[in-house]
């Protein structure tokens, strides 16, 4: 059964005339700078367990146009699985990346943003402590979202991409600290959720528990195997539930910081370039042979590869092992691949809910 709709929140709070505006005063104050001629700025800010990314766009009819983006490596949940809580080293840097995204967001007038937290704040015991630090020092109201919402977005932001319409068509996300699979079939009213899982096992979560074993060959494919049995019993029963709903996949869309990594390898990019590898559709046997070369190798020869680089190179191999289990379970022959998600869904909901231009508001409304 396809998971309800998110309810989208405001979670940016903009100065103005010595307050602070909200969804429900956001057009109430003589002082507000917004202009309600243009077409509106909004935000899309995801913390998730390895990194936080930002989203800024103006709203146009049928689509958006990015003015700024951000994105760092946090590592928000790193040791998170030994001891449930976010350590402070993490917590700052979370910070640190947040105060800035706070400051862009301010200068670029946005009308509207929504701020998500994903699994390490779901996870952690101490999650809304950070998620109330957050608020004190930054003023982003960070939305702790369940796995169904994180799942709805992931496909609001991506399900254009697939080419073909009336299909069941898998997506997955592989994230931080969980990954999310989800079977669904576009058309022309947009996509419709058919069934989805979240399993707690993400390049971070995966990683810590499994993926250190030797600096030998041996231990590195020992490792490998490890990490991809683990998920792989995970996603056999959600496999065995979509047979049982006689539910077959036809294509397969990859949206994380895995695949596209693997699409600009496959590519032989010198850098990574977004425009190339969104939208890519790469043959999955040489994603498969990408994946298992990266897991022979030692963290410090994966970090030479520029597309990798020192961030990923010790969580990019977790990832491939992921996507390993989810094609051997699913042998199609190609994989789509999206370098959007969480954050696009964000800014495509508020833009359907909100508007694309400024127009006269029902004042009472916001009072």
């Amino acid at each position: 059964m396809a998971p309800p709709l998110f309810r989208a929140v405001p979670t940016f709070r903009q100065r103005s005339g010595g307050r602070y505006l909200t969804d429900s005063s956001l057009v109430a104050s003589p002082q507000n700078t917004f202009n309600l001629t243009r077409p509106r700025v909004y935000g899309a800010l995801d913390l998730g367990t390895n990194n936080c990314r930002l989203l800024i766009a103006r709203a146009e009819k049928h689509d958006f146009m990015v003015v700024d983006a951000f994105s760092r490596i946090v590592r928000l949940g790193e040791g998170l699985a030994a001891s449930h809580r976010l350590s402070d080293a993490a917590i700052d840097r979370a910070l640190a990346a947040l105060s800035v995204c706070a400051e862009k967001l301010r200068k670029r007038n946005v009308f509207l943003a929504r701020s998500v937290a994903t699994e390490a704040c779901r996870r952690a015991l101490n999650g809304r402590n950070f998620v109330q630090r957050v608020y004190k020092e930054t003023g982003l109201l960070l939305e702790i979202i369940s796995a169904e919402q994180e799942a709805q977005l992931a496909v609001l932001g991506c399900h254009m991409l697939l080419t073909e319409k009336d299909v069941p068509s898998l997506i997955f996300d592989i994230g931080g600290g969980s990954t999310e699979l989800i079977l669904t079939m576009s058309d022309h009213n947009g996509p419709k959720v058919l069934d989805w899982v979240s399993v707690p096992w993400g390049v971070v979560s995966l990683t810590e528990s499994l993926g250190y074993r030797g600096n030998s060959l041996a231990d590195r494919k020992q490792a490998y195997q490890a990490m991809k049995e683990q998920v792989k019993k995970l996603f056999l029963s959600f496999s065995d539930r979509l047979k049982k709903q006689r539910l077959t996949p036809r294509s397969l869309l990859g949206t994380s910081g895995t695949v596209a990594t693997l699409g600009s390898i496959y590519l032989e990019l010198p850098r990574y370039d977004r425009r190339m590898v969104d939208g890519l559709i790469a043959p999955t046997a040489a994603l498969r042979q990408i994946s298992k070369q990266l897991s022979l190798m030692s963290i410090k020869e994966r970090a030479k590869i520029t597309c990798i680089g020192e961030d990923r190179a010790d969580l990019i191999v977790a990832g491939c092992a992921i996507l390993d289990a989810i094609v051997e379970i699913w042998p199609i022959n190609a994989v789509h691949i999206a370098d959007r998600g969480i954050r696009e869904g964000i800014l495509r909901d508020l833009i359907a809910r909100y508007g694309y231009c400024s127009r006269p508001f029902n004042r009472e409304r916001f009072l």
